[in-house]
């Protein structure tokens, strides 16, 4: 275990004004708190922060960050208390500690959706403090060095959390040492067998590499100082997990794989670097399509290199990196090599408090922006994976903007990482000069112009198109918004009609001072759930005029002995029953399209069994059974004398199905069809028609009739359907 004055040498080599009685306070008081506690492997338990502290020296990070490290899990593991360490370290380290102990506390290895809800707060955590993050990485780091003394299933499900979450969060963070290390030693648990087999064969090559490399190393060096140029030129040998995942994603064997061992040429300046680029490709021949300048266009989390291949020494691949010391130094060390707490203490308060305006920051405030848009944590999770599994293509506006995006994505995602507004009103696009349609494919170097429209809103099927997380986010969000709009301008129309009927005034202002009774956020969300059916413009007339309802029935039951209604539910001899099956005044109990009763069900989706239902009366043909959330029924909200109260009455010996409209997008490729027809078959639907609206070269629409047993029984297929990969959105006709 490291001594305190090792601890406090490490950190005053780089830093000379760090504050040793901090660090050695911190030590101590760690040490003791601690006390005789110990860790699965059976060292004391102290041994682990302070491995996390000395994992955060290679980082050269600030005393107190070093400070938080030691004492990170001592508020969590002991009796410390928060404004304990407050007292003893400042408000600044208690800050750090406070916010380490409540990502302590969010078990990531959880349920899908737990995950997400906890990963979401993690976000929000280290937004404030970026060094929250960095105390974490090197805790989970230190945590996986020492993973086989824990139990198997266990170490299973901490190294899936590694792979997915921590290891390419220290490669947006630019840190990638830490993330080369992590993903190793999640590979090692998660793939023993492959990281075996690749190890082994990489000593073998090692071994019998050992005069090629040494050889190719001073012939660069030899090339470079002949041309005056002062540089550093070494070997290096990718790791097990990098090389598995390329031979997975080009399905090749180890053998065909010919840049295991690559090279690193550091130089003094950015002209030395392009000079030794000259240099290189002038000595030997160059393997096309293997160039890539990312100083001149940088990575988003501030890679700077130049990166080539070529035919080298003994006619053998030789991959090369050429940068300078300082884009080295960002490279391994990503954010904590940035001037972040190299220039004195920071102050402890203070909006952009740390905030260096780096790539990898600010990628890290656009991904906490979207905690703030994701409707569920679900969404969340899933844009945070697509935004940290990603390599990239670089496109330009018109304008020269560089606009950096995933390997893989299209227009639609460059129009919305222009601006969300250009992605909400696109409606076509230029690729270096042609037309092409907005699912085209991106690639280096493209030229995109966007067209837009103000008259137009995103497609819900562009969110299954789209492959950043903030164009599917911006997506979902523009297509909920429409269907709210849609909806509340139906429940105004709903509203208003119905106080016109009732003879009473209304306005957006009275319904405002009503919104606790109807548990509605806002004016816009109650007149939306209005549109939808899941509230009825009675009960916001009886909410805003409590004796409403009275004056209704009355004029009701009025309009009924003028009509001659009851005279007529003698005639035709109706039972009338309530729920509990006792004798009621008001149903009218039903057995369906084929009883004895003069009843049909309206067309454009009908009713089933479970439906809140509404009866129509027209005199000579009967009554016509419509669902509550029937948008036919304003046809009759002039006609309140012609409302039936009606129910359900079903035989449950003798089963019927009920017919019933959906509504299927889907993606416009071969065999969709038949999944879907599948799909409806295995849920034990019956279907009757099926009409095909082709919308656009890209989805299509379709409405399909079905016999379904009740309301249960269509819901099912409707979550079925759902999980069909090539289909959108499924919704009832009517519902």
């Amino acid at each position: 275990m490291m001594r305190q004055y090792e601890l406090v040498e490490r950190v005053t080599s780089y830093d000379p004004d760090a504050d040793e009685a901090l660090l050695n306070r911190a030590y101590v008081y760690a040490m003791r708190a601690h006390g005789s506690q110990k860790r699965a492997s059976g060292d004391p338990y102290f041994s682990h922060p302070l491995e996390v502290a000395a994992i955060l020296t290679e980082l050269k990070l600030d005393d107190a960050t070093i400070a938080s490290a030691l004492l990170h899990d001592t508020i969590e593991d002991t009796d410390t208390t928060k404004a304990e360490i407050e007292r003893l370290f400042g408000p600044e380290i208690a800050e750090l500690v406070d916010g380490l102990t409540k990502i302590k506390r969010l078990d990531l290895v959880s349920k899908k959706a737990e995950q997400a809800e906890n990963l979401r707060k993690f976000m929000l955590a280290i937004s404030r403090d970026v060094r929250v993050l960095l105390v974490k990485l090197a805790d989970r780091l230190h945590n996986m060095r020492t993973l086989e003394y824990m139990p198997e299933d266990k170490r299973r499900r901490i190294a899936e959390e590694t792979m997915d979450i921590y290891a390419p969060l220290a490669g947006r963070m630019g840190i990638q040492w830490m993330r080369d290390e992590l993903e190793e030693l999640a590979f090692r648990q998660l793939n023993r067998q492959a990281y075996d087999m690749i190890s082994a064969r990489l000593a073998m090559m090692r071994e019998a590499n050992r005069e090629l490399i040494a050889e190719i190393e001073a012939e660069l060096k030899a090339k470079l100082a002949a041309n005056d140029i002062a540089a550093s030129v070494f070997g290096r040998e990718k790791r097990a997990y990098s090389i598995w995942r390329k031979m997975e994603r080009k399905s090749v064997s180890f053998e065909q794989l010919s840049d295991i061992i690559g090279f690193r040429i550091i130089v003094d300046s950015v002209e030395d670097c392009y000079r030794a680029l000259g240099i290189v490709h002038t000595t030997w021949r160059m393997v096309p399509g293997r160039y890539k300048d990312y100083i001149s266009t940088p990575k988003q989390n501030d890679y700077r290199s130049i990166h080539t291949t070529v035919i080298g020494p003994r006619h053998r691949r030789v991959e090369l990196q050429i940068r300078t010391r300082e884009m080295h130094d960002v490279a391994e060390y990503g954010i904590a090599a940035h001037a972040l707490y190299k220039d004195g203490t920071p102050a402890a308060t203070g909006e952009g408090r740390h905030q260096v305006e780096s790539g990898a920051y600010r990628w890290l405030r656009r991904l906490i922006e979207m905690v703030s848009e994701g409707n569920t944590p679900e969404e969340f999770l899933e844009h945070t994976k697509l935004e940290l599994f990603q390599d990239q293509v670089f496109c330009f506006t018109p304008k020269g903007r560089l606009i950096a995006l995933p390997r893989g994505a299209n227009a639609i995602d460059f129009a919305y990482a222009v601006h969300t507004d250009v992605g909400n009103t696109a409606i076509g696009c230029k690729i270096n000069g042609r037309l092409e349609p907005l699912i085209s494919e991106l690639h280096n170097g493209d030229e995109v112009e966007i067209i837009t429209s103000k008259a137009q809103s995103p497609s819900p099927a562009w969110e299954t198109i789209a492959v950043t997380g903030k164009a599917r986010s911006a997506i979902r969000r523009a297509t909920r918004e429409a269907s709210r709009r849609q909806y509340a301008g139906l429940g105004r129309q709903i509203v208003q009609r119905a106080f016109a009927r009732a003879d009473k005034p209304y306005s957006d202002e009275r319904l405002a001072g009503i919104l606790g009774r109807l548990a509605q956020p806002s004016v816009e969300d109650a007149l939306a759930a209005v549109g939808r059916g899941e509230l009825s413009s009675l009960d916001i007339l009886k909410s805003m005029y409590p004796d409403y309802q009275e004056q209704r029935l009355q004029r009701m039951s009025r309009a009924r002995k003028e009509d001659g209604w009851f005279g007529l539910k003698r005639a035709i001899g109706l039972k009338f029953r309530a729920p509990d099956g006792r004798a009621r005044k008001n149903a009218i109990p039903i057995r369906g399209i084929k009883g004895d009763l003069p009843v049909k069900f309206a067309e454009n989706g009908g009713a089933v069994p479970g439906d809140r239902i509404v009866g129509i009366l027209t005199p000579g043909e009967g009554i016509t059974i419509y669902p509550i959330h029937s948008p036919d029924l304003k046809t009759f909200d002039d006609y309140p004398e012609r409302w039936l109260d009606v129910r359900w009455d079903i035989d449950e010996e003798n089963p019927e199905r009920f017919p019933t409209q959906i509504q299927v997008r889907a993606i416009n490729e071969p065999g969709t069809l038949a999944r879907i027809t599948q799909a409806i078959a295995e849920s034990d639907g019956n279907i009757d028609n099926i009409k095909m609206i082709r919308r656009s070269p890209d989805f299509h629409e379709m409405i399909i009739d079905l016999e379904v047993w009740d309301l249960k029984h269509l819901t099912s297929i409707i979550s079925v359907l759902k999980n069909v990969d090539a289909v959108n959105s499924v919704s009832r006709v009517n519902g």
